[in-house]
C-alpha cells in the first residue's frame, strides 16, 4: 500500500546480494513486485555495490548476485515487463552517489540507525558505511521513481533521499521527482516475524537461522522449522498479536500462502498439530515452484542475458537523467569530436 495519495507510477527497488532471502522478503517483497509490475513503470536492482561497504569474500558476492537475479525471475517478476538489472552495470548510479554525496551533510549521515549499528561491530568502518545512503538515494533520484517500497529498516534512509530531492528542488529549481515510501501491510507481508521469536522480524539478518524459512529451505528442513516453531499458551487457533504471537505469525504465514482469511483458518483448527502440518505444507507448495524455476535459470547464459538487457533499459533511464542532474550543477557536457 502505498503512503499517500501521489498516483504509483514509477517504482525503484533494490536488494543486496548478501545473506539468504527469507519467506519474509518473499511475501513482504517480491510477492507485491510481481503485482506492481503490472501497475507501474518498474526497475527492480541488485545493488551489489552497496553489499561492499562492509568487507565480502569477492566470489561468494558474484555467485549471489546471479542467484538473486535468478530468484527475481522465479518469484515471477518478468523481464519483459519489469527491468530487472545490476546496479554496477549502470555506471550512472556511482556518478550521481557523487553529486548526491555533495548534497548531503556528515550530520546526516552520522544520525543514520543503520551506521550505528553496522559499525559498532566492524572492527573498520569504511567511507561507503556511512555514504552509501546517498547512493541509495542516487539509485532512487536517476529513475526520479515515484514509490519506493521500503521495511522500517530502511525508512530512515528514505527519508534522507526526500530531503535531498526537496534541497535540490529548491536550489535548483523543481526538477527531481521527491519519492514515496511504499509500505505494505502485515496482511500483505509487510511484517512477518520469526519462527523462534515472534518479537523479532524474520529477515537476511537474523542470528538464528531457525527462525527464518528461507527461499532455498528443502521440503524436510521447512518441516522440521514449523514444527519447531514457537506457539502459546493453549490449544486455540486464534490470531491475537499481544497474547498469542507465535500462533498469529503461522496464521498470517497460512493466509498469504493459502488464501485463507485469518477467521477461516482459526475456524478450521483446534489444536496445533495439524496446524502446524498445513502451515508447512503450503510453503512448500509456494516455495518449490521457485526452487524450481531457480535451478533452470542455472543454464549457462541464462540470467547473464536478462540482465544484459535489463542494463540496456535501466542505463538509457539513467543517462537520461543524469545529463539533467549534471546540467543543473554546472558540469561541462562531454563533446564528441
Amino acid at each position: 500500500m502505498a503512503t499517500t495519495n501521489v498516483p504509483v507510477t514509477r517504482v525503484l527497488s533494490g536488494i543486496q546480494p548478501t545473506g539468504q532471502l527469507t519467506l519474509g522478503n518473499y511475501v513482504g517483497a517480491m510477492k507485491n513486485f510481481v503485482k506492481l509490475q503490472h501497475e507501474a513503470e518498474c526497475y527492480f536492482c541488485i545493488v551489489d555495490m552497496h553489499a561492499l561497504t562492509v568487507p565480502q569474500d569477492p566470489k561468494a558476492l558474484y555467485n549471489a548476485t546471479l542467484d538473486l537475479a535468478r530468484i527475481y525471475v522465479a518469484a515471477g517478476i518478468d523481464p519483459n515487463v519489469a527491468t530487472i538489472f545490476v546496479q554496477s552495470h549502470v555506471p550512472a548510479h556511482a556518478e550521481l552517489g557523487w553529486l548526491m554525496e555533495c548534497s548531503s551533510y556528515i550530520g546526516e549521515l552520522g544520525r543514520m540507525t543503520q551506521f550505528k549499528d553496522k559499525s559498532a561491530k566492524q572492527e573498520v568502518v569504511t567511507t561507503g558505511l556511512m555514504t552509501y545512503p546517498c547512493l541509495m538515494a542516487a539509485d532512487i533520484l536517476i529513475y526520479q521513481a515515484s514509490h519506493v517500497p521500503v521495511g522500517e529498516d530502511q525508512r530512515q534512509h528514505l527519508e534522507l533521499t526526500r530531503d535531498i530531492a526537496t534541497r535540490l528542488n529548491h536550489r535548483f529549481g523543481d526538477f527531481v521527482t521527491v519519492p514515496e515510501p511504499y509500505i505494505p501491510s502485515k496482511a500483505e507481508g509487510g511484517r512477518i516475524m520469526a519462527l523462534t521469536d515472534p518479537t523479532k522480524k524474520m529477515s537476511k539478518t537474523l542470528e538464528d537461522p531457525n527462525g527464518n524459512i528461507y527461499l532455498m529451505d528443502p521440503p524436510k528442513v521447512i518441516m522440521n522449522k514449523i514444527k519447531r516453531a514457537v506457539t502459546d499458551l493453549g490449544r486455540e487457533v486464534v490470531y491475537d498479536e499481544e497474547n498469542k504471537p507465535g500462533v498469529s505469525n503461522l496464521m498470517v504465514l497460512l493466509s498469504l500462502c493459502t488464501g485463507q482469511t485469518l477467521d477461516e483458518i482459526s475456524a478450521k483448527y483446534d489444536g496445533y498439530g495439524q496446524f502446524k502440518k498445513d502451515v508447512a505444507e503450503a510453503i512448500i507448495s509456494v516455495l518449490e515452484p521457485i526452487q524450481q524455476k531457480v535451478e533452470e535459470l542455472r543454464a549457462p547464459g541464462v540470467i547473464e542475458e536478462i540482465l544484459a538487457k535489463g542494463a540496456d533499459k535501466a542505463e538509457a533511464v539513467a543517462n537520461r537523467n543524469l545529463a539533467v542532474f549534471r546540467e543543473r550543477f554546472g558540469l561541462v557536457p562531454r563533446r564528441r569530436a
